[in-house]
C-alpha cells in the first residue's frame, strides 16, 4: 500500500469541517422558521429545499464514502471537484442564504447590523460581487489546484485535502454569485446582460485547455496515482483520460446550457425581455427557487 493510501486512509473530516457541515444547515433552518412566522412568503420551501440540497452534495464531496475515494481515482477526484463548483454552489446560492443565515443568529447580532456599517466589509463585498473578480478567483482556483505540485501536495496531506475542497467550494460560490444573486453591492459592478453569457462562455476555456491536456497529454500528470489500486480497471494514464473527457464535457453542458438560456431570453419578444431585465441573470427555475431573495446583501 502506498504512503498516499495510508495517509487518506487514516485521515478523517477535520473538526472545523465537520462543524461547518453540521452548524450552517441548522443556522439556516431556524433562520428560515424565523422568517416564515415574520413573512410567509418571504423564502419559500423551495429555497430552503435547494439549501439543504446544497449542502448534503457538499458532504457528499468532502465527508461520504466518494470523498475517502478520491485517492484512488483521478475521475472520482474530478467528480467531486465538480459536485462542489457546478452543483452544490449553485444550490446553496438558490437557497437565498445570507437572510436565513443571519436571522439564525442571535438577535442582537442581526439588530446591531454592524456589518452594514463597516466600511471595510463593504469594500470586501463589493470585490466579492465584481464579476471580472469572481471570473478571475475561480479560474485561478481550478488551474492552481490541478498544478502537479499542489495537487501531490493535497494527496499526501489530509489537511491540505480540506483546505482544497474548501477553495473549489469558495470558488463555486464566487463564480456563480453574479448569475443568481443579481442584486448589485454598487452600480459599478451592474452589466449588460449579454455579458452573463459571455461570461460563462468564457470560464469554460481554461477548463477545456485543462480537461484537453489530461486528456490528449499521453503522460501520467499526477504520479501518486501510480501505484494505487485500479477500483474500475482502468490504467492510471487511461483513468487520467477518463477524468480529462468527463470534466470537458461536464462543463460544456453546465456552463454554456446557462449562456444558451440566456442568449435566448435576450432574443425573446419586448416584454418578455422587459420582465427577465427586472430578475437574476440565471434562468427561470433558479429565480423561481429564489423568489424574496432580492434582499440580500451578500
Amino acid at each position: 500500500m502506498s504512503e498516499v493510501q495510508v495517509n487518506m486512509r487514516a485521515s478523517s473530516l477535520p473538526v472545523a469541517a465537520t462543524f461547518a457541515l453540521v452548524l450552517t444547515p441548522l443556522l439556516y433552518v431556524r433562520g428560515w422558521f424565523r422568517l416564515r412566522r415574520c413573512s410567509p412568503n418571504r423564502v419559500p420551501l423551495r429555497s430552503l429545499s435547494a439549501f439543504i440540497t446544497g449542502f448534503f452534495l457538499v458532504w457528499v464531496a468532502a465527508a461520504s464514502p466518494l470523498a475517502q475515494l478520491d485517492h484512488l481515482s483521478l475521475s472520482l477526484h474530478m467528480v467531486k471537484h465538480l459536485l462542489l463548483m457546478t452543483l452544490a454552489a449553485p444550490l446553496i446560492l438558490v437557497g437565498a442564504p445570507a437572510l436565513p443565515l443571519l436571522h439564525g443568529l442571535s438577535g442582537r447580532f442581526i439588530q446591531s447590523r454592524w456589518f452594514l456599517r463597516n466600511r471595510t466589509i463593504r469594500w470586501i463585498a463589493f470585490v466579492l460581487a465584481h464579476p471580472l473578480f469572481c471570473w478571475t478567483a475561480a479560474t485561478a482556483v481550478v488551474i492552481g489546484w490541478h498544478l502537479p505540485v499542489a495537487f501531490q501536495l493535497a494527496m499526501r496531506s489530509s489537511w491540505m485535502h480540506s483546505v482544497e475542497d474548501v477553495c473549489f467550494l469558495l470558488a463555486g460560490l464566487l463564480f456563480w454569485r453574479p448569475l443568481i444573486i443579481a442584486k448589485p453591492v454598487s452600480s459599478l459592478t451592474k452589466s449588460p446582460r449579454w455579458s452573463m453569457a459571455l461570461y460563462l462562455f468564457l470560464a469554460t476555456l481554461p477548463c477545456d485547455v485543462l480537461s484537453a491536456f489530461l486528456t490528449f497529454c499521453n503522460r501520467l500528470v499526477y504520479p501518486c496515482y501510480l501505484f494505487t489500486a485500479r477500483p474500475f480497471s482502468l490504467s492510471p494514464l487511461q483513468d487520467q483520460e477518463c477524468a480529462g473527457a468527463l470534466m470537458w464535457v461536464w462543463v460544456t453542458f453546465a456552463y454554456l446550457i446557462p449562456a444558451v438560456v440566456i442568449t435566448m431570453q435576450i432574443l425573446s419578444p419586448a416584454e418578455a425581455h422587459w420582465q427577465e431585465l427586472t430578475q437574476p441573470a440565471w434562468p427561470r427555475l433558479a429565480v423561481q427557487l429564489q423568489d424574496g431573495s432580492e434582499s440580500e446583501v451578500l
